[in-house]
């Protein structure tokens, strides 16, 4: 729909009326063949009806539709408009294209957003301000947070007591499996073969990594950062049957020979680069293990594999 003839000052030429809803045409469109212009808005519901020019009645479909020439744009921009808001005090006169500028600025449009200063902070439309009660805003918002906090508790309650119910499972099947593996020779390593396959899929689910910095290596982490490593390997979904192990492997006490010493790391060196590695999520820290690693040698890995913590040099491939 166009805007209000009343609004503007001055007379506005016929040409930029809309035939269709009187006003002045807002976001115009131009039959091509006999150039008659609308708005936009008004042809497409016309047209909703019949597929004619309102005014000379010629066969006309969307599709013929075109912008209306530049020189009538002009005309249209410089028209001088009074402002949305004038009901509610504002005595803007404008030029219709400044007219959305001013409009999203002007402090006396009711829909501008405002923000409570008795203390709550809420923003709301203007003319919601003077019925706005801040405590009463306040306590539903306090009601919605409990609520919230009520259902990511008993979310929280549930999964811990699947995942006590899993690991009971777990527990119940490994000694059902040292069971049956006491009385039949066929299924020794049955058990072996599952922590196996955990440990496989647990290390598959890391990140490749790449050491750009071996000199970076920390061989003597203290109890501190092994605590912090071992939470992340925990995090992981790391084996528990393998945690406390790769912990232990994260020192040099506990480190193959070819790694034991500082020596020895310096003339091996030159092998890093064949270690396949898998990144510790979040820290500067790779896991070396020996299923992934048996190309070599058994002087540069240990079961069930090496974690090595860097100062920097950490990178995902």
């Amino acid at each position: 729909m166009g805007y209000d003839v009343t609004r503007f000052q001055g007379d506005v030429d016929e040409d930029l009326i809309c035939p269709i809803c009187s006003g002045v045409l807002e976001e115009p469109v131009q039959a091509p063949h006999c150039e008659h212009a609308f708005c936009n808005a008004c042809i497409t519901q016309w047209f909703s009806q019949q597929q004619t020019c309102p005014v000379d009645r010629s066969v006309v479909t969307v599709a013929h539709l075109r912008p209306v020439p530049r020189i009538m744009r002009n005309m249209l921009s410089k028209l001088q408009i009074a402002c949305d808001n004038a009901v509610f005090g504002c005595s803007a006169i404008v030029r219709l294209d400044n007219l959305m500028s001013h409009l999203s600025d002007c402090e006396h449009n009711p829909k501008r957003p405002v923000t409570c200063e008795q203390g709550c902070g809420l923003e709301m439309p203007k003319d919601e301000l003077p019925n706005h009660n801040c405590i009463k805003h306040l306590r539903s918002v306090v009601q919605q947070q409990q609520t919230r906090i009520a259902e990511l508790e008993k979310t929280s309650a549930e999964h811990k007591h699947q995942l006590a119910e899993q690991k009971r499972d777990i527990q119940l099947l490994k000694a059902y499996m040292r069971a049956i593996r006491s009385v039949n020779p066929n299924l020794q390593n049955l058990e072996e073969t599952i922590e196996y396959n955990e440990i496989l899929e647990w290390v598959n689910s890391l990140q490749p990594a790449r050491v750009t910095r071996w000199g970076g290596m920390i061989s003597t982490p203290d109890a501190v950062l092994q605590a912090v490593i071992k939470r992340s390997l925990v995090e992981s979904g790391c084996p528990a049957s393998i945690v406390n192990e790769l912990i232990e492997n994260a020192h040099e006490r506990s480190w193959p020979q070819g790694l034991a010493t500082l020596e020895t790391r310096q003339m091996n060196r030159r092998y890093y680069e064949n270690y396949v590695a898998k990144r510790i999520p979040g820290k500067q820290a790779v896991v070396v293990m020996a299923c992934e690693n048996q190309h070599m040698g058994d002087d540069m890995v240990q079961e069930p594999g090496l974690v090595m913590i860097f100062a920097h040099g950490v990178e995902e491939i």
